[in-house]
């Protein structure tokens, strides 16, 4: 089969499994699914997230990085108009709040993980001395840079970047936009307290369902194909990691079809 062929497929399989998905043939859809896992092992199209969602799979620890780069280069010239004009998403500028109600006004150096095309980065600025950025999405790295608000910007995967990076210690490290591509935290976590300093401000976002909703799992795959995230299971894996809950406040993460999705907004302290 030439790649032309298979891509084809791979376009056939995923539309047929996400029609069927639509009209509530669950079972059939995950048959179509493990198609389209079959001709596209990297999971470009994000079957492994969509299972998981219909009860249909495993949750997995992460979204694919390959589905995670397609998704936003895809989405990267509009991501701006959708994400903030149709979605009301304005966490960004609800961080920049809350930094300054707790005081924390000034930074020698920020690290913006997942980046985007730099809404965060944009609104913190004037804040911090130094901003460095990193996306996965390349495309949205190119915008980032066209919106000359960092220093230093990479493309590469957040956790493999906090575990590997070789860097002076950042005193403010923000993911707003982070945890709901990422369900298993202590890795990530663990990765943000090696690449801070003590007394630095972690500061990100997540998304929640109703308690009874996880079922006592730490954390799951929503409606939406996004993680949420158990508010005690955070709070946990912050303390492993030799951070300190500052404030865990409740945000409206977006409007979805205008239902809000509920979520929390943390910052946290390094010990």
């Amino acid at each position: 089969m030439t790649n032309t062929d298979t891509e084809q497929a791979l376009a056939e399989a995923y539309d047929r499994a996400l029609a069927l998905e639509k009209e509530g043939s669950f079972d059939a859809a995950a048959l179509a699914y493990h198609e389209v896992l079959a001709l596209d092992p990297e999971d470009r199209a994000g079957a492994t997230v969509r299972l998981a969602s219909m009860g249909r799979g495993a949750t997995p620890p992460k979204a694919p990085d390959a589905y995670v780069s397609t998704l936003f280069d895809q989405h990267a010239e509009v991501f701006d108009d959708v994400l903030v004009d149709q979605l009301g998403y304005c966490v960004p500028l609800l961080l920049r709040e809350r930094l300054q109600a707790v005081g924390r006004t000034r930074f020698a150096r920020l690290l913006d993980l997942g980046c985007g095309t730099g809404l965060a980065g944009g609104a913190l600025r004037d804040m911090v001395d130094h901003a460095t950025g990193i996306d996965l999405a390349e495309s949205m790295v190119a915008l980032a840079d066209e919106r000359d608000v960092y220093d230093d910007l990479y493309v590469g995967e957040v956790v493999d970047f906090l575990t590997e990076i070789e860097e002076p210690a950042w005193d403010l490290i923000a993911a707003t936009d982070v945890l709901p591509y990422l369900g298993f935290l202590e890795t990530f976590l663990a990765g943000a307290a090696r690449c801070s300093e003590n007394g630095a401000i972690l500061a990100f976002s997540s998304e929640t369902l109703p308690d009874q909703a996880f079922a006592g799992a730490p954390f799951k795959v929503g409606p939406q194909q996004r993680f949420a995230h158990a508010e005690s299971y955070v709070h946990m894996a912050l303390t492993e990691a030799g951070f300190t809950c500052l404030e865990a406040g409740e945000i409206v993460v977006r409007q979805e079809s205008g239902t809000p999705t509920p979520g929390h907004l943390y910052l946290a302290e390094r010990l």
